[in-house]
């Protein structure tokens, strides 16, 4: 969300080029997942964790070097950093054997990061992500032509975005004779694994990383009931107040470890889970500026009753990592101060409106990293709830977060709040276009305790839909086939929200009249009022429609609350 009116993000999303279009089109369409190699494969890619420089690796524009740290595995490490018109490509000739199938992996961080292969006599394939501030896997497979010898495997970044770092590229298949690095030896077994949060049906579990682990397995009373590529899993489905055991196991292309050393949970009596609270079928959510920046000042009393969620904006990062602050700007809202505000959060819970604390924003840098940061985030989410009366917490981080620790902070903070918690979250448009991101793979991950994704349908440029066509914002199509990838990848109809600007001035781009957003709302829960793009089925329980902000909205006297509002509200 935008602190300072009609200013973009300066984050590069216009991707929608061919080369990105193509690699978002593999992950919508579930098409790049990689399927593990037989133990008698071989990697033959050289080099391939940078352990000898950048031997065996070309890069544009002298982008590459080798670092010490941060590394994924080894001693070395590819940095690469695009400049101007240079994306950072950096790539190596592999040799492989004629009608031979192939998994393609490596693991990145830093900015956007791209992997892929060219000269496979068939299809070319790539594969990406946004910025990832933990080392994050990508994979993805191909097939060589009857006539093909070698391949160009490479990596990328991307315009004006950060240097990203790459390790451990590995092409894992036929020995093509190129002398490529040995095949990887079974992984040892996970340890430190430990409950780390419990509801009525789910149990939630973190572990340790193996090294030279690709992903893992978890077992609950023996039997594997999922597979992750991170260090946590929640596990749900289950009994209330009934004890489970869990192992896990860690796997690579050569097998699997053996088991961890076995740990309980037990889950919690009640219904438990789900979040929401009283909420109404369908919702409409408004973000409420704790800051004047030239909209409409209010105080949280002046906010209209069409908004059933109101997330205040926003708590701030301390120095202590994780940790968030508020500090009402009373000042700023002409004299409000922190007793009206508290007795006016409580006057919306009477009139059975929910009111969150929103982290992040446009500039928030929030960073949950690791164990000790997602405690704190809990902790200090959680001290807010106590002292203002907040409802619960929405996570509107914009610059990255890593799947594993905000969904262990999550579950934390769930265990504290109980099941009445509500969590709501407004990712970015990029942030939504695979369950791969790390945004998707947190919503998946605490599911069973999320409220709704408002996800930011402004800001962003071109984009594809679930159909992989390249839809451009401020449209219908644009609000439905990138709605129809969350519906489709795992969320619940009524944790999917569209998020808009209330204004032409409370965003750069993307602003559309409520006319076309009560239109794409009929086209998801009814299949009316459709553009080009119409869903192959409706989503009825869609939970309805988010602004930023109620102040841009009062400054042009309501006009996207009073329509919208009605609208969602009278939704079936």
């Amino acid at each position: 969300m935008d602190r300072v009116p009609g200013i973009p993000r300066p984050r590069g999303r216009r991707l929608a080029t061919w080369s990105a279009a193509t690699a978002l089109a593999l992950s919508v369409a579930g098409l790049a997942a990689a399927s593990p190699a037989s133990a008698a494969d071989v990697n033959n890619v050289k080099n391939a964790g940078f352990e000898s420089g950048l031997a065996g690796w070309t890069c544009t524009s002298g982008s590459g070097a080798t670092v010490s740290s941060p590394v994924h595995g080894g001693a070395g490490a590819l940095k690469a950093t695009p400049a101007g018109q240079d994306n950072a490509r950096c790539s190596q000739s592999v040799a492989v054997k004629p009608n031979s199938t192939y998994s393609l992996g490596a693991w990145v961080q830093g900015g956007y990061a791209y992997l892929g292969v060219t000269g496979t006599g068939t299809t070319d394939v790539s594969t990406w992500t946004p910025d990832s501030p933990a080392w994050k896997q990508l994979t993805t497979t191909f097939t060589t032509g009857a006539s093909t010898t070698s391949v160009t495997v490479y990596t990328h970044g991307w315009y004006g975005q950060a240097a990203y770092y790459a390790d451990d590229i590995s092409v894992y298949g036929p020995d093509g004779g190129g002398g490529g690095d040995p095949a990887p030896t079974v992984p040892a077994a996970p340890a430190g694994l430990t409950v780390a949060g419990t509801t009525s049906s789910s149990v939630s579990l973190t572990w340790s990383a193996v090294s030279g682990a690709t992903g893992y397995n978890v077992y609950r009373n023996g039997t594997k009931v999922t597979a992750v590529t991170g260090t946590s899993a929640t596990v749900a489905g289950l009994a209330a107040s009934t004890s489970y055991s869990f192992q896990v196991t860690a796997t690579n292309a050569a097998g699997e470890s053996a088991k961890s050393a076995t740990v309980t949970g037990t889950t919690s009596s009640g219904t438990g889970g789900g979040g929401g609270g009283t909420l109404p079928k369908h919702a409409v959510t408004g973000y409420w500026q704790n800051f004047n920046n030239g909209a409409t000042v209010q105080k949280l009393s002046d906010v209209p009753s069409a908004y059933d969620i109101i997330a205040v904006a926003f708590a701030d990062a301390t120095s202590t990592p994780g940790a968030v602050v508020f500090n009402l700007d009373s000042a700023g809202l002409g004299g409000y101060t922190v007793d009206q505000f508290k007795a006016d959060i409580r006057a919306k819970q009477a009139a059975g409106k929910k009111v969150v604390i929103s982290i992040g924003g446009e500039k928030g840098t929030v960073s949950v990293n690791d164990s000790a940061s997602a405690a704190n985030f809990a902790n200090s989410v959680y001290s807010l709830m106590q002292t203002y009366g907040f409802d619960g917490v929405d996570i509107d981080l914009e610059n990255g977060l890593n799947a594993t620790y905000m969904t262990q902070a999550l579950r934390s903070l769930s265990s504290k709040a109980g099941s009445s918690l509500i969590i709501t979250m407004a990712p970015q448009t990029i942030d939504m276009q695979s369950t791969s991101n790390s945004y998707f793979q947190t919503a998946l991950n605490v599911k069973d305790i999320l409220t709704v994704v408002n996800m930011q349908y402004y800001n962003s440029g071109s984009m594809l839909g679930c159909d992989g066509k390249v839809y451009s914002q401020g449209t219908v199509d644009f609000l439905t086939a990138l709605a129809c990838i969350q519906l489709e990848g795992g969320l619940s109809p009524s944790q999917v929200g569209l998020g808009l600007p209330a204004s032409t001035r409370a965003a750069g781009g993307g602003y559309v009249s409520p006319t076309v957003v009560n239109n794409a709302l009929d086209c998801l829960t009814a299949g009316t009022n459709c553009g080009t793009f119409k869903p192959s089925r409706t989503y009825p329980a869609l939970r309805g429609a988010m602004t930023w902000s109620t102040n841009w909205d009062a400054a042009s006297g309501n006009a996207w609350s009073s329509p919208v509002g009605a609208h969602v509200h009278a939704l079936p």
